[in-house]
């Protein structure tokens, strides 16, 4: 392979893109496919790396933000990332990948989600599994019982503002929700999931809950089914069930802490764990400092953190919770490896630390322990957190219990 050049498209590369694009995927675009789709181009979130003036691998990396312990945090979406099969196994993408998290960092944004082909091989380069949903499959005679409310649902198809609020504050009571730009409801939400929208208002007037739902060959899919109580829940499933002479069985996706099964008259119903999205951070420096922490926890550990495609991650840290929900890092020791004319510098510097209280993993690790995806002492059972269980629990404690979800797809 020859020299590499990584750079950010032109917008005079859309059939470039578009080539690569269509093989890697194995799609075939009809003409207003390919017309729609360059008008939607945006070559400044495509980067490319060239050899000898010719595109051999890409990604895309959508500037979002998503909610993370109730704080929006921008977040790098990193989509399409594929190359020429006469390219690969070459390092390519690896390179490819490095500069993309260069390049979020100086964004601002200090983490990355994607949805992987392949676990194993996003795992490599720091992400880590992070969302997952359940899927149901419910015969009709299964669904849950029709319950008056006192209030009403309506049919609200041309009404995104309404439903868009109502999301924004169901989104944030989850780690890794969007939160949905009016352009991110048309261009993706919209494009994606068909159908009908149902509002519910409750006897006070109040919208809180909606679905997004397709009733096809008997089949009911609800693509989205967000409410902020359980009067809203109620009412929702009634009007689903009100479709019982149209239907023979519904399926929706919920998020993986969601009890429906132990709420309905029989539980037998299909139930499946869809592994989904994984997630990465960027910069933990500046995540960590950003936060938001259990308050009335104080204390402090060193974290020696291993990242191999983010150096700026990589080093033994000083971890401090300040006891009001925040808490900082500080990097006593980066990556480098320590040369003999530093040593004896860099053991002084050692001295105030604890190294009892000592904890290591990879980026991958921390990055599922600060999306609440999963718990520290819990990878600490499974040998993927190690290091002091003191200060493991510490660290399970400083962590509120929120978990992940995600409604998207990109």
């Amino acid at each position: 392979m020859g020299e590499l050049e990584i750079r950010v498209l032109r917008a005079d590369e859309f059939d470039l893109y578009l080539e690569l694009a269509q093989y890697a995927f194995q799609i075939e675009m009809t003409e207003e496919q390919t017309n729609d789709a360059r008008g939607r181009f945006k070559p400044e979130h495509v980067t490319g790396a060239f050899e000898d003036g010719n595109l051999a691998a890409m990604l895309t990396i959508i500037p979002l933000d998503i909610y993370l312990q109730g704080a929006k945090v921008q977040m790098g979406g990193v989509a399409g990332v594929s190359s020429w099969p006469e390219k690969r196994r070459q390092g390519c993408v690896g390179k490819l990948i490095a500069h993309a998290l260069e390049q979020m960092r100086s964004s601002g944004q200090t983490v990355s989600m994607l949805a992987p082909f392949s676990f194993s091989f996003y795992r490599k380069y720091g992400w880590e599994m992070a969302f997952e949903h359940k899927k149901y499959t419910i015969a009709t005679s299964f669904l849950p019982p029709r319950i008056d409310t006192g209030g009403r649902v309506e049919r609200r198809d041309n009404d995104r503002e309404l439903v868009a609020e109502i999301y924004e504050a169901y989104a944030s009571r989850y780690n890794g929700t969007l939160s949905r730009s009016a352009e991110w409801w048309t261009t993706s939400v919209y494009r994606r999931k068909k159908g009908s929208t149902a509002v519910y208002f409750g006897a006070d007037n109040r919208p809180s809950g909606y679905a997004i739902y397709k009733v096809q060959d008997r089949k009911l899919t609800i693509h989205e089914l967000v409410y902020l109580d359980e009067e809203a829940r109620r009412a929702l499933w009634t009007f689903f069930a009100n479709h019982d002479s149209m239907i023979d069985e519904t399926v929706v996706t919920a998020p993986a802490d969601d009890d429906l099964p132990f709420l309905l008259p029989n539980p037998r119903i299909g139930q499946e764990m869809v592994p989904y999205f994984m997630a990465r951070i960027v910069d933990v420096e500046q995540l960590v400092n950003m936060y938001r922490f259990a308050e009335g926890v104080r204390g402090h550990f060193t974290l020696r953190l291993t990242d191999s495609y983010a150096p700026w991650n990589e080093g033994v840290w000083r971890f401090t919770a300040d006891g009001s929900g925040g808490a900082a890092l500080e990097l006593e020791r980066g990556a480098d490896p320590v040369s003999p004319e530093t040593e004896s510098e860099t053991a002084a510097t050692l001295e105030h630390y604890d190294h009892d209280n000592e904890l290591t993993c990879g980026i991958e690790t921390l990055s599922a322990i600060l999306f609440g995806f999963k718990r520290p002492l819990e990878l600490v059972r499974a040998g993927r957190l190690n290091g002091s269980l003191d200060s493991a629990e510490l660290l399970e404690k400083l962590i509120p219990r929120r978990s992940t979800y995600l409604l998207d797809f990109f």
